[in-house]
Formats: C-alpha cells, structure tokens, sequence
C-alpha cells in the first residue's frame, strides 16, 4: 500500500509532490504516484462545534443557559470544504502510512489533528517538520521524517488553546450580549489587548501638557564649534532661562570635564514574525496582517524565505552553511554588490548574536532561502528586502563611533555636550542612505528621548577639542517646550507590547525571555488586531489605532463586573506561558482546562449581577465596523459564525430594573437651575439631565488641544485652566488660559496672562 501525505494547502502538497513524486498524476484534489499519494487542507477542514450541537436550546442566546460546559468538545466538518475532506478520508482507505506535512507549527498540528480525528485514522503517522519549501528541505526533510508521537504535546497545546478559547469566547460573549443587549465580543487574548488600547488612550487623554524651557549655548575653541545644554533642574520659569542665556553670551569658560571612548553597534536581531510586522508598520504602514500575508506569499509561492511564522531571532549550528550558500547566491541577484562586500568569517557557530540554539525551537530566524528572486511585486519586494539587508548585515562588522561627553562652564552654569563621532559604517553602509529606518532601529538602543536629542551624530568631521584650553560662547538661546503624552499605538508598537504582555521592556535580554509569555502567538497577534477592528472595537486615524465608544464601553463593562482578569495581559501572558510548557510535556493540559472551566463560571456568576448599561454609551453607526452588513461584523463576536442570526434573549431583569450608566460623574453642571452631573461622552464632556433639556457641553477639542480630564475639572471649579501652550500658525507658541463662558453652555474662549481675549 501507498503513503499519504497530507499538506495544509494545495501550493504546499504540490511543492512536495514535485520533489517526491515528480511523475505523480493530478487528479485536481490529490495527487498519486508510485509511492506517494499527495493531498492538502485547504486551512481548518474541521472545527468545533457550535453550543446548538450540545443542545438545541443554545441556538437562542440565554443568561440563565450559561455556562456551557461541555464534558467532551464536538467536532464538525466545515461544509465549505467538505468535498476536500471527504477526498482525504478516500484515498487514506488506500494508505498503510501517514506524513502529517501541514505547517511546522501549533496550529498545523492542531489541523492535521483534528482531520486524524474527524476521520478516524489509525495509520502509524511520520511527521514532516521542515522551515522552507524549497525541493532541498523538502527531500531532505523527508529523509529524516519523524515519529508523529513526538509532537504529541504540541497536540495537546494546540487542542488546549483552541477549546480554552472556546470556552471563554462562547460564554463571555454570550454573557455581555445578552446583558446588555449590545452584540459584544469577549476573547481570551483580543479583549486584553483591547484594553492595552484603551488604557494608553485614557493616559494620553488625562495627560496635561507643562510649559519647560531649555538654554542651548553654542561654543567656540579655535576652529571647533559645538553646541551644549544648560544642566540642573527642570526649567519653568522664562525669566530664569533668559537670565542664565544673558549671563553667559559672550562670556570666556573652560572644559569642566571631558570623556571620550570608542563604541561599537552590532547589527540588529535577525527577524522573527513580529519584529518583522513592527519594521514594515513604521517603514511602509503595512499593517500586521498585510506583512504576514507577504511574508506567506514570499514562503510558499515564491519559496525566497523559510518559515515566516517563527518567534525565533536565532539560527542553529546546522543553518550555518545554509547561510552562507545564501549569501552567494545574492551575489548573482540586484543584492550582488551588498553581498560582494560582505565576510563570509563573520557568521560561524560560535557567533551568539546569530546562532544560538538555546533560542531557537520549533523554527529558526527568518532567512533567505536559495532560490533567487523572480517577478515579485512590489509589496512582496519591501518584505524581502527588509529580509535581506537584516541577513547581509551579519556579514560585516560593527559601526564604530568614538562618543565624547564635554561639561562646559562658564560664569557658574554647566553645558552637556554628547557627540558621536563616526570612526566607520560598518553594517550600517546597508542602509546609510534609508533615513527612516536608520531613525526607527536607532531609537531602539535608547531609553530616554532626552539622551537622544543631546546626542549630536558628527558623520562627516572629527571632534578635536582641547580640554585644556578656554571656549568662548559665542552665542546663547531659550527655547520653549512642552512636555509630551504618551504616543498612541501603532499596528507596529501594539505588536511590541503585545509581545510582551504590555510590559514596557527594553532590554534585548528581558524581551527573549517574555517571548513564551505575551499575548497571542506571532501566527496569531495579527488576526487578533484585525478582528478588533471587525467588531467595532478600534478604528485606524492614519498609522494610529484609537477605541471607539463601542470598544470603550467593552472594556468598562469587564472591569465593572468584577472580572477584571479577562482583560488583564499579565493574565493572558501567564496562560501563554502555560500553553507552551503544555507543548514541552512541563504542564498539565488537563489542570489547565480544569483553571479555565472555573474561571468561565466566575465571568457568568458575575456577569449576571452586573446592571444592564444604556444602548447610548455604545456609541452610533461611526463606530460601527465597515462591512456587508451586521452578520459578517459579528462574526468574531463570540467565536460563533452564526452569531449574528441569533437574537440574544431578554434580560431576565425585571422592566423596573435601574439602568445606571458606568460613566464615573466628573463634576457637577455649571448651566444655573440644573444640579446635573458632568459625564464624558464619545466627542465631548456633557450633562447627565440632557434628556431633561440641558444642552450644556464642552467639546474635547479646542484651540488645537484635546482637554483632559485634569482640565475639565479646573473649568468646571474655577472656570479656567492654567497657563497652556497653544501655537500660532506660524509656528510660534504663545501661552494662555481656557475659559469656560457664564452662560452655561459650555462655550470656551482663551485668555492671555496679562488677562486679555485671544482672537481665534
């Protein structure tokens, strides 16, 4: 009898038929040869089934049904491709052997699994786990199959993570819908990262600017100029700055101190998934899921790339030579004169920064493969590209800098002065002429936007100072500035906290050891930002994510109710972490679906004493996702393809139920005769009785500013805010207060220090 192969997709089940059975005949669904006979998925042939298959009485969304729990999860075939798995089932008739082909990873086991499963197959199972589909991994690959026995607990992982999720999506979703009558999407990983957003959004939006000055003063020694910061505390007084800028124009000092030493900038990692979906967000705007798609397009249809699904930034010992075939193989392509100049020496085992197999598990680095690139297009060519200027860079040497620190005195005030002085390019001669990624990676070196704005790059000149000799100041200024609220996210910096579990984490070192506990796996974080935007959750200003009302609303909705964990990262992080010491045989899949079963009955015990909230806090049909229509936007609603046919039940509640708003009240109205409390609505700060006739409002923009909570209270108390910062159009900043009107409308003005109006 014949081998069965089974593939994830047709381009794959093709490739490898090229390679083991180039004589095979195509029978459109399958392909057979001598040996083998070669067929494919087409993705998710068979998933769980929806709570009706457990009963009927689940077809109507419920409180009082929740929650469901079922004792043995259910399988069905998904009937759009039935026909494929039918054709699968046939031909395994005629098999005495299975090679489980599908994708190298969690998910392609669960797949292949799930079929095994579906179909009752007891044929002995080899498994074909390999990073590229070129025909060299691929017979390769099949030379060294391995017993399918040994991925048995990445079996259980995977089966784990996907009923996990079954559990708490289905339950949760269908808790918050039918309380508060709002199709509402709950997640074990999507509503975490919803609240990632959420509260950067609240920071940024709480944040009040302070007005600081800076002294700048430029130095002279002989033929060397060079500029320094005034040192000491913060400064907030523009009087004080002009002083000590008077003070010290034209005034004769001296070198304080003077350090000087050479430093070295290695290149950066070699890519994993995510960190190649950051890159191509800030360089190109791509979003997670376009880069993913290229990168899949760049590994099974053009076959230029390995496995683009990886969390790895290392390579193993064998990948060694692999690499080094590569890089001769990009001499003959547009990548000729990089590859020209790069030294094969520099990558060896013994180099950590590149290979270190401690750090690689199911699939190393992203690396080119050696198959030249063809008719790409020109998104699948920004993918490469970033591929393989990352790859060539660890064929040269560091960039070598001297970085000299001068403290200047004069009349008592103390300068700082950083410059670095480029010695050579080194790796950096790739992409000396790319400004913004040089600008993107270097930034990820620093900590502190501080440390960076005083350091002056001197790329084409020396640094020779004299510190033994007197400078002159030639000249000095104060410049105006204002502190600055966090920035919102990017597809690109959500990816990176999503990595991370939210923690804000720096140090190379640290990120590495986060990888198995972020939120979402790199196959994953992209769908799971997309389906954020599918529910009406996010919405995209440019290349920033920001919540709607709807999403808002989510989020307070959850932490109201006292199930806080759900929207937790450290949580969801920590679940992470077990889902990967399940598929390391370290933990217990059992233990861990017994954790989740508990924690799904505390979310309906909770929920279900939680107050129904106001259709109004869900925001209007802007904040509704864009589709064809309510079914295809619902459809993530609770893992639940049919959720949009299905109308949730009432609340059992009682009609004379209070229905109190979760908005905090931020302060009492100031319209005379009203009493009504201030609470914040989607584009403004407005009055609870506005239902009673109180039109009172103060929008959330004004002047060029977004007014924060913190300046909406001093309004309403004492009716304007402090000294602001606004900017004129010609780019000048000037300072003055907002002023809420008498009249009890909320109509602001501004107002000068001196106490004038400012015409707008």
């Amino acid at each position: 009898m014949k081998t069965l192969v089974i593939a994830e997709k047709p381009d794959m089940g093709r490739n490898i038929a090229a390679v083991i059975e180039p004589r095979a005949k195509n029978h459109r669904t399958y392909l057979e040869g001598e040996q083998y006979i070669i067929t494919w998925a087409i993705g998710h042939l068979v998933g769980l089934a929806e709570p009706d298959a457990y009963d009927p009485k689940y077809k109507r969304w419920n409180l009082r049904d929740l929650p469901i729990i079922p004792e043995q999860f259910k399988i069905v075939p998904n009937p759009k491709t039935k026909d494929q798995l039918k054709v699968i089932g046939e031909v395994a008739k005629r098999c005495s052997h299975i090679v489980n082909a599908c994708d190298a990873g969690r998910e392609g086991q669960y797949i292949f699994a799930l079929i095994q499963q579906q179909l009752k197959l007891r044929q002995p199972v080899k498994r074909l786990w390999i990073s590229d589909l070129t025909p060299e991994s691929i017979a390769k690959g099949f030379a060294e199959l391995k017993d399918g026995a040994e991925f048995e607990d990445l079996t259980q992982a995977a089966r784990a993570r996907s009923e996990a999720d079954w559990l708490i999506g289905m339950n949760a979703s269908r808790a918050f819908t039918t309380r508060h009558q709002t199709l509402l999407s709950v997640g074990r990983v999507q509503t975490p990262v919803l609240a990632l957003i959420y509260d950067r959004q609240k920071e940024i939006e709480a944040f009040e600017s302070q007005t600081f000055y800076e002294v700048k003063a430029l130095f002279r020694q002989e033929k060397l100029e060079y500029t320094g910061t005034w040192q000491g505390e913060r400064l907030t007084s523009k009087e004080k700055s002009d002083a000590i800028a008077a003070k010290v124009q034209g005034k004769q000092g001296a070198v304080a101190k003077y350090e000087v030493k050479e430093t070295k900038e290695y290149p950066f990692k070699l890519y994993d998934l995510t960190l190649l979906q950051r890159e191509a967000n800030a360089k190109y705007g791509y979003s997670a899921k376009k880069t993913l798609d290229l990168a899949q397009a760049l590994y099974e249809r053009h076959k230029v790339i390995s496995y683009p699904r990886t969390n790895s930034n290392y390579v193993n010992e064998q990948n060694i030579e692999g690499m080094h075939k590569a890089l001769h193989m990009l001499k003959s392509t547009s990548y000729g004169q990089m590859a020209e100049g790069a030294d094969p020496k520099r990558v060896h085992i013994n180099n950590k920064a590149v290979c270190n197999p401690q750090r690689v598990e199911d699939h190393h680095a992203i690396l080119p493969t050696l198959k030249r690139p063809g008719n790409l297009s020109k998104e699948e060519a920004h993918i490469y590209d970033l591929i393989i200027i990352r790859f060539l860079s660890h064929f040269y040497p560091p960039a070598l800098y001297k970085q000299h620190t001068v403290l200047t005195e004069v009349e008592g005030e103390t300068f700082k002065t950083g410059i670095k002085e480029l010695l050579s390019l080194g790796w950096k001669v790739l992409i000396e002429k790319d400004k913004e990624q040089k600008k993107s990676k270097g930034s990820s070196r620093k900590g502190k936007d501080e440390e960076e704005d005083e350091t002056q790059e001197w790329n084409d000149r020396s640094f020779d100072i004299a510190p033994d000799r007197p400078v002159f100041c030639r000249k000095s200024e104060v410049k105006e500035k204002a502190t600055q609220p966090p920035k919102s996210y990017t597809e690109g910096t959500l990816l990176k906290a999503m990595e991370s579990a939210g923690k804000s984490i720096e140090d190379d070192e640290l990120r590495d050891a986060m990888k198995d506990s972020g939120l979402g796996t790199p196959a994953t974080r992209a769908a799971t930002i997309e389906r954020l935007k599918k529910v009406g959750y996010i919405t995209m200003q440019g290349k920033k994510i920001t919540v709607t009302q709807k999403g808002r609303t989510a989020v307070e909705l959850i932490r109201h109710a006292g199930v806080e964990l759900l929207a937790s990262p450290e949580m969801t992080g920590q679940w992470e972490r077990r889902l990967h010491q399940i598929s390391k045989g370290e933990a217990s899949a059992e233990t861990f679906m017994q954790n989740v079963q508990k924690f799904t009955v505390s979310i309906i015990n909770k929920v279900s004493s939680q107050p129904p909230a106001p259709p109004s806090l869900f925001g209007g049909d802007e904040d509704k996702p864009k589709g064809k229509g309510r079914g295809r936007s619902s459809k993530a609603a609770a893992g639940n393809p049919s959720a949009a046919r299905k109308r949730p039940e009432r609340s059992p509640n009682k009609p004379d139920t209070p229905v109190p708003s979760i908005r905090e009240p931020l302060g009492r109205c100031p319209r005379p005769g009203c009493g009504g409390q201030i609470i914040e609505g989607r584009k403004g700060y407005g009055c609870a009785n506005f239902k009673s006739g109180c039109s009172f409002v103060i929008w959330k923009e004004f002047a060029g500013k977004s007014i924060s909570q913190a300046m909406l209270k001093s309004l309403l108390e004492q009716g304007r805010t402090k000294l602001l910062a606004f900017k004129r159009e010609d780019g000048s900043t000037y300072k003055a207060r907002m002023v809420l009107s008498s009249g009890g409308d909320g109509k602001l003005s501004l107002e000068t220090e001196a106490g004038t109006a400012v015409r707008q």
